[in-house]
């Protein structure tokens, strides 16, 4: 019995030996009870070869193209708000972004913001006029607190040279250089009175391309404010527009232009009487008189 203990002892050893065989050839290699503190896969950023790994020997590729951080394929679009450009006016557009902050059903799951919406016209002369003459509404509703998060923004991003009031004169063009004491205006380009005809009465299109590639002496911003962000700051500014005009541009009316915007109560309005009206039925009886086959 002893001697049949040691024979199945022996078999056992030799079995886990063999369980321990490094990689060869076609064979990946194993390990008995495995370290978690070395993947066997290849691990992002580390270019570091694990002892048993013989896959470098055989890939086409190098092990940096292959760990190393690489760009996302092209079109790749991160989880977020692809696709909400499209949404069919402000009520698609609010249904929309209800479900992306989590509400609206028991489903939904909150989606951190991103800028990454599509976004289909070139940085051209040509493109620019196309996006104005194609953007026209804005797809995110007028609420207190888009105004108000548009206003943020807006001083920290655009208030500097276009002014508080949207009038083109920020404290970087209308106020002495406090360094040198030099008067201000000495900007090679003065920056957009958004405050005038031409631009009061510009579609929203105009402003977007602009916030995206820039214009003259004014960079992209692009990556600095959300899809979300620059639609609310597109707000703000009619919302300047229309106190210089005395105009209304708030979340219970647009007076200023409603192809600009619509206000929020009007959309509630809509899923008020949307939800009141009787669904539609259908009767499938057969007309009086008519022939039966």
């Amino acid at each position: 019995m002893k001697t049949i203990k040691q024979i199945v002892f022996v078999l056992a050893i030799a079995v886990m030996v063999q369980a321990c065989k490094p990689a060869g050839g076609e064979f990946p290699g194993t390990e008995y009870m495995p370290d978690m503190a070395h993947p066997i896969s290849y691990e992002a950023n580390a270019y570091d070869a694990y002892k048993y790994h013989t896959w470098d020997e055989q890939s086409v590729m190098t092990r940096k193209e292959l760990t190393g951080r690489m760009q996302p394929v092209k079109g790749t679009v991160p989880r977020g708000y692809a696709g909400v450009y499209f949404a069919s006016g402000a009520d698609a557009q609010q249904a929309v972004m209800d479900n992306l902050h989590g509400v609206g059903n028991n489903n939904a799951q909150a989606i951190p913001v991103n800028g990454k919406v599509p976004y289909y016209y070139g940085n051209t002369p040509e493109e620019r006029l196309r996006a104005t003459a194609e953007i026209i509404e804005n797809p995110f509703p007028i609420t207190a607190a888009g105004l108000a998060r548009g206003k943020d923004l807006y001083v920290i991003f655009c208030g500097i040279c276009h002014g508080e009031k949207g009038d083109g004169l920020g404290y970087l063009v209308r106020d002495a250089n406090p360094a040198t004491g030099d008067a201000g205006g000495k900007y090679p380009a003065a920056p957009a009175n958004f405050l005038n005809a031409d631009l009061s009465v510009a579609s929203n299109g105009r402003y977007y391309h602009a916030i995206m590639y820039g214009l003259n002496v004014m960079g992209a911003y692009a990556d600095k404010l959300s899809y979300e962000e620059r639609w609310q700051v597109i707000h703000y500014i009619r919302s300047l527009q229309a106190a210089a005009n005395s105009a209304k541009y708030d979340e219970a009316a647009n007076t200023l232009n409603p192809a600009f915007g619509t206000p929020m109560k009007l959309v509630a309005k809509s899923k008020a009487t949307a939800a009141a009206e009787p669904a539609p039925t259908t009767d499938t009886a057969a007309p009086t008189g008519s022939a039966q086959h």
